[in-house]
């Protein structure tokens, strides 16, 4: 038909172009598994035997895909089918024999089939796990190899496959099944067979999984399959693993010795040898692992890596506390370097970390002489002259051993055959800052923390062939600050710090070093005059505004919990507080502590205390923005101020209203201060706003004469110039004066004067006769209370008087006779309340 036809032509195409690497294996088993689906659905009752051969083929063919690029389950339809069509073969072929010889033939004919799609079968239950079924399958293509010698190879590599697999997934009972079978098909037919190499191997491999199964339980079956591997074939491998399984099962020393004799006589590599020391040494058979490596010398005498044999032996005499014996054969090294038998590069880099291991475990236990000596032992291998980044770091351990033991001159020797070798090195830096220390060298220490300041920033220039931590420069710095505290050395500690603080990637650590520099700053401060002050003041709001700064980035970091954010944001706003009001004296600088421990507050939780700070940061700060307006400054310096206080004021009237809702705080100004420092702020800015904002003032009842009589003051006060609201705060005050039961006689003449001189300014002639009124008025008020007290200044009493008599001579001077008689007479009134000034004026 036309979709045979098609399924066909897909088929065919799908192979050719997965030669040509058109397509790729899971596109081929794609293409293979819908040709075959069509190729099947087209299949009639009586399929001729072209079209059964050919279906079996396209069957097992498309399961064997879908097994080889690990979809199995997808193979066992197909293969189910091909199974079924090799039935359907047999039974055709039956039909159309001719006797005993025809049905033999077909029987051989179809077997071929049988055997590779159980094979299949046999694959797919394996990597699906289904083992039961896999050894079903197997068991059925080794009853078939009596017929088919020549697939005997075929299965063994076969079940040698499955036995890797079921190795590599530690199903060490199955992987042994497997194994033993791979080995017991290869001798069936020897004319077939795998060969001997390959036995050995899955000999080999079978003896390893019972040694990782249960050695103890399965000792004498690994032992036994690696003795056979070793009798199919010989194989370093082999001897290794032997070896290896004894020294697991406890062997004695004379079996090992045995083991290792059967492979003395044979060709082994020099590595392979002294593997086989490393693990009896290992396995702690000292006797046997030295005596054998006692015999590699002469063994391997014209090999070029002879000293690796040495070396092993180093390691060893060393791990077993050999340590005499272990120099003896450095030294027999450092001479055979200087009589033309050297190393090996390779193998003098390696001695080089033998010695230097020792010497840090030297130095580590405080037996700094000792280390020295191997260090010595590595110097011996240098040439005088020679630069070599290595040479630097020994010379830099050198003399840290040097400086513990205070040969201080010996130590300045090996630093600066470090600097020779190295000077770029923040290590290098490192040991001429320790000496400096040491020798309290105060500018010296100072320049080398500088160096390694500038080498923080540029990794790359100080990493040396031995890799170093990305943390190199900050660990030194930090190290560096330690030691100068430790020696009291504060001005070199600050600038370790100071780099530290900048550099330091780690939150826990930046607010730990920078927690001690603003210690040691501050201590420094306070024993400084004040001339020398500024600078280190302005360095203290650089790291508090810096641990600000770290502390918004910090909501990032996981390690840095929230209540690790909490505890350092208290610490630094109350530094900032407290340093805010040592500065009380230098206003700008008490100011920016106010302002920034404001902004490390907002880290801290919302309670009552934290907002009560809050409040207070702010208002000094506007407070603070207010007086500095007030000064001598330019016009925009004093609007950027006054906006500033203004800004300041508006964040702390939020928190105020959240702060009053906590308690009782009715004898609290901070209302009053709110709206005296936004009036000056506002009038002096000609804000029009100001009048919305008094207008709530006039409606309060409860608002203090002292409070009017400042407004009205900041009213006049240039560049503001308000004598209407001065005049209405003035009024204010007076007649809350005059609601008082006993007038303070004092505060209201003063409260009076102020208001008479602004309605009544002096040299005023043409006044309108309602303000002459309005101030007759006033004039009145003062004779009242004069008339009921003896407390009413006599000063204010002559002013009064002098003031009404001199507007009548005014009034006078333009023709108002009449209203001249009545002021002058005012004047007159005030003559009587006059005391010992009286006579003098009569």
């Amino acid at each position: 038909t036309q979709v045979e036809e098609s399924a066909i032509s897909l088929w065919n195409w799908a192979v050719t172009k997965h030669t040509g690497s058109v397509v790729n294996d899971e596109q081929r088993a794609k293409l293979r598994f819908v040709a075959c689906r069509l190729v099947c659905l087209c299949e009639g009752s009586d399929p001729p035997e072209g079209t059964i051969r050919r279906q079996i083929l396209m069957c097992m063919k498309t399961g064997k895909g879908w097994i080889d690029i690990g979809k199995a389950d997808l193979a066992d339809g197909f293969l189910e089918i091909a199974m079924s069509s090799i039935e359907k073969l047999y039974a055709k072929l039956l039909k159309g024999s001719d006797g005993e010889a025809d049905i033999h033939v077909h029987k051989a004919d179809v077997e071929k089939n049988l055997f590779k799609v159980l094979s299949y079968q046999a694959e797919s239950a394996v990597a699906q796990g289904d083992f039961q079924k896999a050894v079903m399958c197997v068991q059925r293509c080794k009853d078939m190899l009596m017929r088919l010698p020549k697939e005997t190879c075929y299965l063994s590599i076969l079940c040698y496959n499955f036995g890797v697999e079921t190795y590599e997934w530690k199903r060490y009972e199955q992987s042994s099944f497997w194994l033993s079978q791979s080995y017991d098909i290869g001798k069936m037919d020897m004319k077939y067979s795998v060969g001997k190499e390959m036995q050995a191997k899955v000999l080999r491999l079978l003896a390893t999984a019972y040694f990782e199964w249960d050695c103890n339980l399965y000792l004498d079956k690994a032992l036994k399959a690696i003795s056979l591997a070793n009798q199919e074939n010989l194989h370093p491998a082999g001897f290794f693993l032997k070896v290896k399984i004894l020294l697991r099962s406890g062997a004695s020393d004379e079996d090992i010795n045995s083991a290792v004799a059967e492979f003395l006589h044979r060709e082994m590599s020099l590595d392979f040898c002294l593997n086989t020391a490393k693990l009896l040494l290992e396995h702690g058979r000292e006797s046997v692992g030295f005596d054998f490596l006692k015999s590699l010398p002469e063994r391997f005498e014209s090999s070029p890596d002879l000293g690796k044999i040495t070396l092993l032996h180093i390691e060893f005499l060393l791990q077993n506390k050999r340590e005499l014996l272990a120099k003896q054969k450095v030294e027999e090294i450092i001479i055979g370097h200087y009589t033309g038998k050297q190393l090996l590069p390779e193998a003098l880099n390696q001695l080089h970390i033998i010695l230097w291991d020792r010497a840090a475990k030297h130095y580590e236990a405080k037996s700094y002489s000792e280390a020295l000596h191997w260090y010595n032992y590595s110097a011996s291998f240098y040439t005088p002259g020679q630069i070599d980044q290595n040479l630097a770091k020994l010379q830099r351990n050198m003399a840290s051993c040097y400086l513990h033991l205070k040969q201080v001159d010996k130590a300045k020797e090996a630093v600066k055959e470090a600097e020779r070798c190295d000077p770029n090195s923040i290590f290098t830096k490192f040991s001429v800052y320790k000496i400096a220390v040491m020798e309290k060298d105060t500018d010296k220490a100072v320049g080398a923390v500088i160096e390694m300041g500038k080498l923080a920033e540029k990794p790359s220039q100080y990493e040396d062939k031995l890799r170093v931590d990305e943390n190199t420069g900050t660990n030194l710095l930090s190290l560096a600050a330690q030691i100068a505290l430790e020696n009291e050395q504060q001005v070199v500690a600050i600038k370790a710090l100071k780099y530290l603080s900048e550099h330091l990637q780690d939150c826990r650590q930046l607010f730990a070093a920078l927690k001690c520099l603003v210690r040691l700053m501050l201590s420094k401060v306070m024993a400084e005059n004040e001339e020398k002050r500024d600078e280190d003041i302005n360095s203290m709001l650089t790291y508090l505004t810096l641990a600000h700064k770290r502390l918004a980035e910090s909501f990032t970091e996981e390690k840095f919990t929230g209540e690790m954010r909490i505890l350092e944001a208290h610490w630094f706003r109350k530094v900032a507080w407290n340093l805010a009001v040592q500065f009380r004296g230098c206003p700008e600088k008490m100011r920016d502590f106010f302002l920034l421990s404001f902004k490390l507050s907002q880290f801290c939780p919302s309670d009552k205390a934290v907002l009560i700070a809050q409040k207070t940061c702010l208002l000094m700060a506007a407070a603070v923005d207010l007086e500095m307006g007030r000064q001598q400054v330019t016009p925009s310096k004093q609007t950027e101020l006054l906006t500033q206080a203004l800004q300041h004021l508006q964040a702390c009237k939020e928190i105020w209203e959240v702060l009053k809702l906590t308690g009782d705080f009715a004898k609290d100004p901070t209302d009053t201060l709110l709206l005296l420092y936004e009036f000056e702020a506002r009038s002096k800015l000609n804000d029009p706003t100001l009048h919305n904002l008094m207008e709530s003032v006039w409606e309060q009842p409860q608002i203090e004469v002292k409070t009017l009589e400042i407004i009205a003051s900041l009213a006049m006060e240039s560049p503001a110039w308000y004598p209407v609201l001065c005049k209405k705060a003035l009024k204010s005050a007076l007649n809350l004066h005059r609601k008082q039961t006993v007038i303070d006689a004092v505060k209201f003449s003063k409260c009076l004067h102020s208001l008479i001189n602004l309605s009544l300014p002096t040299g005023l002639t043409d006044l309108n006769a309602c303000v002459l009124q309005e101030v007759w008025d006033y004039f009145e008020d003062a004779l009242s209370v004069v008339s009921s007290t003896d407390a009413y200044p006599e000063m204010e009493i002559l002013w009064l008087m002098t003031r009404a008599w001199n507007t009548g001579i005014f009034q006078y001077t333009i023709g108002k006779y009449k209203e001249a008689e009545q002021w002058c007479g005012l004047g007159m009134r005030f003559l009587n309340h006059l005391g010992s000034l009286k006579k003098s004026y009569e």
